[in-house]
């Protein structure tokens, strides 16, 4: 009776937000056509208010949705779908964000600032796409006269964190003890592990923050602090949690860095330009200099996390014995990268940063790579019967048609080893998992498979996989 109650007040309060939202649109668009700009500002905001309300109701609703669902045969269809979802929205927001950053780096890097420039512009550029031509300029502070129809891009970083963060709460905070836990590394609790999670993403930006404040004027030192920032926290995360939730929870760090950097600087900076330039003033151009550094710190942050974003796909990087050094170096190499793009835009050729950044790169490979068993260690042909034998016994809990696992009701990825082709098939993956980094089975070795098991595998893979 009580998730009845529930179901309709959540109805009744998600029909309401979405009239009143709909109503303000509708007088915001009127206000607009009468050119009434201080009434059209002030439902602009209780409108972004509403949609604010809107998000937090619906994740309410998914939650009433889930009560009547948990226990039944339909939950972890309700979880795989909301992974979906949630991951479809996640990456195209990310895309969005991501490539509105790549370009306006690249605007700002690729400007005309000395060929018939006027004075009140910092620069501008002839582009060429999709069959037309663009001028763009950009003012050294704003113009004389700020236009009705002003652009704001935030909605994309908002959007790509909010849909991040309740991506991590489906897959690492309600499967916690699957995903999120391993008690080899630290036996602890759901709770505090998820009070790790949201504390880290916290104290992380506060560090941040204090450090663009204090040390952004020598970039040297800024780089050096970054630096050791960046290698404590993926070190931290590494102490705490599993190889796979260390890595997303560094992803989650710089997401929430670059977001906070929007939502706290950029954007307040942006307004008080704007209302500035409104009201006849000069705007403060240290507002703009900040946007401009933390926007361009984002920047730096792109190639990493888009690394992370796809890392749980490479068992190789997340289940190394050093994962946390693995990850450094990705994120440092990936970096270089970018800077040698900024200074390739610029017209400044960077003769060491791309090698060093690709030699990093390159040496994580060779320093992942699986070493080959020793020979004394495969005397014997292993037959191809004995590993379908370990393959049945430890794996097809989760990689059959009919899952028997208590998380798994699918077979993850689609992988099932039902048959000896199957198996055969999927030997290199089964190798990778088993063998190299040993995050197979499931769930910290919920099936037990021995050290024995796994050398056999190692052995009859070496051995050219005989059938």
């Amino acid at each position: 009776m009580i998730k009845i109650i529930l179901l309709i007040a959540w109805l009744i309060i998600f029909i309401a937000i979405v009239v009143v939202t709909y109503k303000l649109r509708h007088l915001i668009n009127v206000y607009k056509a009468e050119n009434n700009e201080e009434k059209v500002e002030s439902l602009q905001t209780s409108q972004n208010w509403f949609y604010a309300f809107l998000v937090v109701v619906s994740l309410c609703g998914i939650g009433i949705f889930y009560l009547f669902l948990k226990g039944t045969i339909w939950e972890s269809h309700l979880f795989e779908w909301l992974n979906l979802t949630v991951r479809w929205l996640h990456i195209t927001f990310g895309i969005a964000w991501i490539g509105t950053s790549f370009y306006f780096v690249f605007l700002e890097n690729a400007l005309n600032r000395t060929i018939n420039v006027r004075d009140e512009l910092a620069g501008n550029l002839w582009a060429v796409h999709g069959g037309g031509f663009y001028y763009l300029e950009k003012y050294k502070l704003a113009p004389k006269k700020i236009p009705k129809d002003l652009h704001w891009f935030k909605y994309e970083a908002y959007f790509t964190w909010l849909s991040g963060f309740c991506l991590l709460a489906i897959v690492y905070y309600f499967n916690a003890k699957s995903f999120l836990i391993d008690p080899e590394v630290l036996d602890i609790s759901v709770a505090t592990a998820i009070s790790i999670s949201v504390i880290s993403l916290v104290v992380g930006w506060i560090l941040y923050d204090q450090m663009c404040k204090k040390l952004i004027s020598n970039k040297l030192i800024f780089t050096i602090a970054m630096t050791v920032f960046l290698i404590f926290f993926a070190w931290f995360y590494a102490q705490v949690f599993s190889g796979r939730g260390a890595y997303i929870h560094f992803g989650s760090l710089l997401g929430t860095l670059m977001a906070a950097n929007v939502f706290f600087i950029i954007i307040p900076g942006q307004k008080r330009m704007v209302n500035a330039a409104k009201k006849g003033l000069t705007p403060n151009p240290e507002d703009g200099q900040a946007a401009f550094i933390r926007s361009y710190s984002n920047n730096y942050f792109t190639l990493p996390v888009i690394f992370i974003m796809v890392s749980n796909h490479f068992p190789s990087t997340f289940g190394n014995t050093y994962q946390w050094i693995v990850l450094i170096a990705i994120t440092l190499g990936s970096a270089g990268i970018k800077h040698y793009l900024n200074a390739r835009e610029k017209g400044r050729l960077s003769v060491w940063v791309m090698p060093i950044s690709v030699l990093l790169l390159l040496s994580v490979a060779f320093v992942t790579a699986p070493a080959k068993p020793k020979y004394e260690d495969c005397k014997e042909i292993v037959s191809f019967t004995k590993i379908q034998t370990i393959i049945n016994n430890r794996c097809t809990t989760c990689h059959s048609s009919n899952p028997t696992d208590a998380v798994w009701k699918v077979p993850p990825n689609g992988v099932k080893y039902d048959t000896a082709e199957q198996i055969y098939n999927f030997k290199d993956n089964i190798f990778q998992r088993v063998v190299v980094v040993k995050n197979m089975p499931f769930n910290n070795n919920q099936t037990g498979m021995t050290q024995e098991e796994r050398d056999m595998i190692n052995c009859w893979i070496n051995q050219g996989a005989p059938k």
